[in-house]
């Protein structure tokens, strides 16, 4: 029986009943603004500081509060009413419910025995002491993903009271990035733990069902929720240990040009199905995550109040992941606004007259204008986050780079040019993000160019390139300037505390 023991393994390699393992230094490393906030929330009294989510969280302290201009509420009875209804779809106030909703599945009956709770719809688990038999993979020469009989029944059980009947309800999400029930129905109880596991992994392990990893939409709308299931899951110091595996629910090597943002949440090299073939693994702690396509989910399915922007969530999600991968603010230099336009290296929703458009640009000597196309080839995308991050205007079409305004600093503008009929899409991830969105409003006053048809059902707006008028497209980055101006107070410079 082979143990990895909890003190920092960054990789191990089975050879001959032997783990070779080094030895990693784990420390908090959070944003500094974030840390009064993690002490407190493990605290019996957040008199000052809470995230939101707390039963004694008083709303005067919470992290942030929605904001919600205009006079309209959005079809709520009251302005508090609307305030309170984004705070429980996209802020902090989603964790509140997720946490309340944990209940045991197979509940101890002693310390050493297994445990397993789970949210409704067993959209979020955690489990102490479960075992999960992997012998079947090395029997199978099928690639899996996105499959739903990757187990069989009593290859995953626990020695503890099962309430089976509570699970066979739960189990009503039954869709691979919906719920952990295409897995979880097949629990059983043991009669002992470990039994007859192979390995024992004795640090926490997140596993992961994730979405398509080449499309950054996609893919980081599994980060947000691993970030969001670390909120549901613990308080204090322990919610961000980087002290943690990744185990992806498939046998692909994880391969995406997004892959450096895990860093920002474990040490150690990411694991699939293929690391564990044929053993049977006992795992001391996991963690089954919230998941991108849950339904009324973060963020992919969020049915979000209109009227109201600055969720907290999305804020302190960004600030984790800026400061974990050491991205920063540069020193203002010449005071110039700076914009960077997002340039298409695709066949589809390229900008034709785009040179012109940012030629126009780059006649005004107050404006700092950056040309970009963000592909691995040109960039890495730690150095994408850097540019984002010191961008006051990001530009550019309907397209998945865009989500690079869940990076944009508090006083930036996300300028969609066209969203090409797609209207909620990013319009609403950057409500969430509180960054100020526009996209282009006069169709008379743009072109479409090589119309093709999607699936015989004629031309559609994503599947063509266009041409801007450049005078539509002056005026409108101007008013994108005046509201910079109005609310970029100055840059901070290079400040990097180490806790």
């Amino acid at each position: 029986m082979l143990y990895l023991k909890i003190i920092a393994i960054p990789c191990f390699v089975l050879l001959d009943n032997a783990v070779r393992a080094a030895m990693v230094h784990n420390d908090l490393d959070v944003c500094p603004e974030h840390l009064p906030y993690i002490n407190f929330s493990e605290s019996d009294h957040n008199e000052s500081h809470c995230w939101g989510y707390e039963s004694n969280c008083d709303k005067r302290y919470r992290y942030s509060d929605p904001i919600c201009p205009g006079s309209e509420t959005g079809g709520m009875q009251t302005r508090k009413d609307q305030i309170d209804m984004f705070f429980n779809q996209g802020d902090f106030g989603y964790i509140k419910h997720q946490r309340e909703e944990i209940s045991y599945i197979c509940e101890p009956s002693s310390r050493e025995d297994s445990s397993l709770e789970c949210t409704n719809h067993l959209r979020f688990c955690r489990g102490h002491n479960i075992m999960i038999n992997f012998t079947d993979i090395k029997n199978s020469n099928r690639s899996i993903r996105y499959h739903m009989d990757v187990l069989n029944f009593g290859q995953i059980g626990g020695k503890c009271k099962f309430h089976k009947e509570k699970l066979d309800t739960q189990c009503d999400h039954l869709s691979p990035l919906q719920s952990w029930s295409p897995e979880l129905r097949f629990f059983s109880s043991i009669n002992y733990y470990p039994g007859k596991c192979d390995i024992i992994i004795t640090e926490p392990t997140v596993i992961m069902k994730i979405d398509a990893t080449v499309n950054m939409y996609h893919h980081f709308c599994d980060f947000l929720n691993l970030y969001a299931s670390q909120h549901v899951n613990a308080s204090g110091t322990k919610m961000f240990s980087k002290n943690i595996h990744i185990l992806i629910w498939e046998t692909f090597d994880y391969e995406s040009a997004f892959g450096e943002t895990f860093q920002a949440f474990t040490v150690h090299p990411i694991w699939n199905l293929n690391t564990f073939k044929g053993k049977v693994v006992c795992f001391n702690n996991i963690i089954l995550p919230l998941l991108s396509r849950m339904i009324y989910g973060l963020y992919y399915n969020t049915p979000l109040i209109e009227g109201c922007t600055h969720s907290g969530l999305f804020r302190a999600f960004s600030e984790h992941v800026l400061h974990r991968l050491n991205i920063y603010q540069e020193p203002k230099s010449n005071g110039k606004i700076k914009i960077t336009f997002l340039s298409r290296n695709t066949k589809y929703r390229n900008v034709i007259n785009e040179n012109e458009l940012l030629s126009i640009l780059k006649n005004n000597t107050e404006y700092e204008v950056r040309k970009v196309v963000y592909s691995e080839e040109f960039l890495t995308f730690k150095e994408q986050l850097q540019i984002t991050y010191n961008s006051d205007i990001f530009i550019g079409m309907h397209g998945a780079g865009l989500t690079h305004l869940l990076f944009l600093p508090k006083w930036a503008v996300l300028f969609e040019l066209y969203n090409c009929e797609d209207i909620h899409c990013y319009k609403d991830l950057a409500r969430l993000k509180g960054v100020k969105y526009m996209t282009w409003q006069d169709i008379n006053k743009l072109s479409m160019h090589d119309k093709m048809h999607y699936l015989d059902q004629g031309a559609h707006a994503k599947f063509t390139n266009y041409s801007f008028d450049k005078n539509e497209f002056l005026a409108l980055v101007e008013e994108a300037v005046v509201h910079v101006k109005k609310h970029k107070h100055s840059y901070s410079s290079k400040i990097h505390d180490e806790l």
